[in-house]
């Protein structure tokens, strides 16, 4: 069993994921704030590593990926960077990237190097199941769970194909378009749980939007875990002691750890 599943063997316990862009606002920062997250209650940790033309982020994600790009972070500064934090965390570590910087690393040296800078998983957003066949196979070589995602706008056929690939988790995606704060999560989202739970073995973790501990506590009612970037994201560029990282962290902990088991 992978370290991101054996995340969802506590009986009754909700996954907390949070999501940090390396480097924003700075390296320094983020070797601070994932030891600070590991350490508030958080169960593995997402890391991002930027990209010029991220499509499924939002403004705040966006702005963070180029500041970090404009700092000089590259895949191969992420390697170092998780090979340190997985020294400092006894949490899973996931990189969330886009498949561009992937293959231009390439495949083999790409997984073989996260593999040994201690990452368990990858998240491509821009990666449909169809054309993920390659990457699938040298991944799982290297012992890495390739994480798919699932949209509301997403056919029967690819949640059957994505419920029967996707490794450690599957990604739901909340709402049609992209990262971001929202005021409200859809009405439809538990519907949308659902029909992935009818076809599904592996465990479900709801994404984009969710940045409260009453929408945390909402979608872990559904789901088996939540995952929070763009609130944290904002926070680490307005408050840089980390502080209201750690409260906003610890206040999600609590509301999932409230819900009846």
């Amino acid at each position: 069993m992978s370290r991101i599943a054996s995340v969802f063997k506590k009986s009754g316990h909700k996954a907390l994921i949070p999501y940090v862009t390396v480097g924003y606002p700075s390296i320094d920062a983020t070797l601070k704030v994932v030891p600070l997250l590991a350490s508030n209650g958080c169960d593995m940790v997402e890391l991002g590593i930027p990209f010029s033309d991220p499509l499924a982020d939002g403004i705040t994600i966006q702005k963070a990926s180029f500041q970090a790009l404009e700092n000089g972070v590259t895949p191969a500064l992420c390697l170092e960077v998780a090979r340190e934090l997985s020294q400092k965390v006894d949490v899973p570590l996931v990189f969330m990237t886009y498949f561009n910087p992937v293959f231009s690393y390439g495949l083999e040296r790409f997984c073989s190097s996260s593999a040994l800078s201690g990452i368990d998983g990858l998240i491509i957003p821009d990666l449909p199941p169809g054309e993920g066949l390659e990457l699938e196979a040298v991944s799982q070589r290297h012992g890495l769970d390739l994480i798919y995602l699932l949209a509301p706008t997403s056919t029967d056929e690819r949640i059957r194909i994505v419920s029967q690939r996707s490794r450690g988790f599957i990604y739901l995606v909340s709402v049609t378009g992209v990262t971001g704060v929202r005021n409200a999560l859809p009405d439809t989202l538990e519907e949308f749980v659902a029909r992935v739970r009818k076809v599904a073995t592996r465990p479900l973790c709801v994404g984009f939007g969710i940045s409260t501990p009453e929408q945390a506590r909402r979608v872990a009612k559904m789901a088996d875990g939540v995952i929070v970037g763009s609130k944290i994201v904002q926070l680490m560029e307005a408050d840089d002691s980390l502080a209201s990282v750690g409260d906003l962290v610890k206040g999600l902990r609590q509301a999932l750890d409230e819900i009846p088991r």
